[in-house]
């Protein structure tokens, strides 16, 4: 027999068993996928000129700033650092942590930092001022912003506030998505700023504290919690999700994705990765947030709450950066800031969609056999509810919600995906 016919045997030995849907030899056998669900053998190195052309930028190793108390990217960020999900990819970063988003906007602007993670207050500061950044990925959504009261307070809801005399001090970081949200709860409540209650900046360490002379804070999470659930030294009024759909994002300076595009396709596959990696080792990601100084205060209770709430709530195409929708959400803090003079330019939802590129999340969802979502599930498949009318109908948050959004359903996968040993069909 001729290896002419060998081959030909065999070609039409594969081409029946297509046809008849037989399996076909190993090769031809769909994505395997570890334990946690990342598909094995998609761990590109990144280029040795990328590494060159960021030795040239003085940009090795490369810088990421984050906020170590921001619950959710907090997690993510450490996991990926501590667990080797760049290194592995050929990356050298530095992780570096700062107190607040005007914080990191500093380093970011003056191109000190290559990679940032931002909430959508922040960020928007970024958008106006044209600093060339694109967001890549969502890492954190529906972050608990609350008004906090003392236990013995008269007050019930935000409302009480109004003709408050002499007007009630509420401790406040200004300049944040805190701010935004009280802002818009006192419109809608209501309430006028400077009248009936006056703003005092205040940092979080500070207003967990509740001091005295002080008749309200507005922090986020994990510090309401904190107060709430461990020092039992105040009660929510308020809370921030009729008023503010949230979400935090990691974004990359646009000279990276210019001349580096397999070092911002690594990030995006290692934030994946550290999101699956969470969802199943849940109680070991609160083991390495304990190991981080900037966390050494915290009590594993807490730290689980928050993996619970920020991690595991909601499906993992979260960290999907989806730019209409989110750039709709953002629109009412763009006017509002505006108005208030806050940023030069009148933005809109599609400055934001501008500054997204999912090119690269496209990528790795293509890796794991995702659908890309059209809006963030956490959101009712009805939802048409205009961005510019407040409050908010009822969605699924940490405070009305606990147990996890089951994934996959219907429609979350473009082919078979494996997670925890169990296989899930298209």
């Amino acid at each position: 027999m001729t290896a002419l016919t060998i081959s030909r045997r065999v070609f039409s030995a594969l081409a029946i068993a297509m046809v008849a849907g037989l399996a076909l030899p190993a090769a031809a056998q769909t994505t395997q996928f570890n334990d946690y669900g990342w598909p094995e053998g998609t761990d590109e190195k990144i280029s040795p000129k990328s590494i060159a052309w960021l030795k040239e930028k003085g940009w090795w190793p490369i810088q990421v700033a984050f906020q170590p108390p921001w619950s959710g990217q907090n997690t993510i960020n450490l996991v990926m650092d501590k667990k080797g999900l760049l290194a592995k990819r050929g990356v050298e970063a530095k992780w570096q942590a700062f107190p607040s988003g005007p914080a990191i906007n500093e380093v970011i602007i003056s191109g000190r930092f290559q990679f940032g993670n931002g909430g959508n207050f922040p960020f928007t500061t970024l958008v106006d001022k044209n600093i060339p950044v694109k967001t890549i990925a969502v890492i954190n959504v529906n972050l608990l912003h609350a008004m906090l009261v003392p236990t013995d307070s008269k007050i019930k809801t935000i409302k009480d506030f109004k003709g408050s005399n002499p007007p009630a001090t509420i401790g406040i970081v200004t300049g944040s998505s805190a701010e935004f949200y009280i802002q818009a709860a006192a419109k809608a409540n209501g309430l006028e700023v400077g009248k009936d209650i006056i703003l005092k900046n205040m940092p979080p360490g500070e207003q967990m504290a509740m001091p005295k002379g002080i008749d309200a804070v507005v922090p986020w999470d994990p510090t309401p919690t904190i107060m709430v659930q461990e020092r039992k030294n105040a009660r929510i009024v308020s809370d921030s999700f009729p008023y503010n759909i949230y979400e935090g994002t990691f974004y990359a300076r646009q000279e990276m994705i210019d001349n580096a595009p397999d070092v911002v396709q690594a990030f995006t596959d290692a934030i994946a990765e550290a999101t699956l990696w969470i969802r199943k080792n849940p109680d070991a990601a609160v083991t390495a947030m304990q190991e981080d100084p900037n966390l050494k205060n915290y009590s594993t209770e807490i730290l689980r709450q928050q993996v619970s709430a920020y991690n595991l709530l909601y499906k993992p195409t979260y960290i999907y950066p989806i730019p209409l929708f989110w750039g709709r959400a953002n629109e009412p803090i763009y006017n509002w800031l505006y108005e208030s003079k806050r940023i030069q330019n009148k933005l809109t939802g599609v400055d934001f969609a501008r500054a997204v590129d999912t090119r690269f999340m496209d990528k790795t969802f293509s890796k794991l056999g995702w659908s890309i979502p059209k809006q963030p599930s956490f959101l009712p498949a009805n939802w048409s509810t205009p961005m510019d009318k407040t409050p908010y109908p009822t969605y699924m948050t940490s405070l009305n919600t606990t147990k996890p959004q089951p994934f996959p359903e219907k429609g979350d996968l473009t082919k078979d995906w494996s997670f925890d040993g169990k296989v899930y069909k298209k």
